[in-house]
């Protein structure tokens, strides 16, 4: 669908062409675009976290995808819909994710593009792992954004 752009990308997300494909409708003044970055964290007995660690079922998380970003286009209304989410390893201070929306106005841009991605975090079949700096290794439970 021409309104939608769905991809995983194993390196860097280019973010300016994520936020540019949802740019440009005159019809849609509301524009929200997030991005998932990784955190650099310390634990007591690991030491810093060298880097984030994504796998994905990649035919079923596309599918997925575009099925949220179809949903966002019938349920909230968008006019324009970018999912951008990397495979592979993403260092601290990298984007893992990119999401850009555009709605007629701001309060459903904003609601669509936190629904996307707390349902993404939820629902979608891509998985990440913590990689510390002495090669210790854990797999991170996804919580949405209210803490569950």
């Amino acid at each position: 669908m021409a309104g939608t752009w769905v991809e995983l990308v194993d390196g860097p997300i280019d973010s300016a062409r994520v936020r540019s494909f949802v740019w440009g409708d005159p019809s849609l003044g509301g524009i929200v675009c997030f991005e998932g970055v990784t955190r650099g964290e310390t634990d007591l007995a690991h030491g810093k976290l060298a880097h984030l660690q994504y796998e994905a079922h990649a035919t079923m998380a596309e599918r997925q995808m575009q099925a949220l970003a179809h949903q966002a286009l019938s349920k909230f209304g968008a006019g324009r819909v970018a999912i951008v989410h990397r495979i592979g390893t993403v260092a601290p201070a990298e984007t893992s994710v990119a999401i850009a929306v555009a709605c007629t106005h701001r309060a459903e841009a904003f609601e669509t593009c936190r629904w996307i991605i707390d349902t993404l975090k939820k629902d979608v079949p891509i998985w990440k792992k913590d990689v510390f700096e002495d090669g210790f290794v854990r797999w991170v439970e996804p919580r949405m954004a209210n803490g569950e």
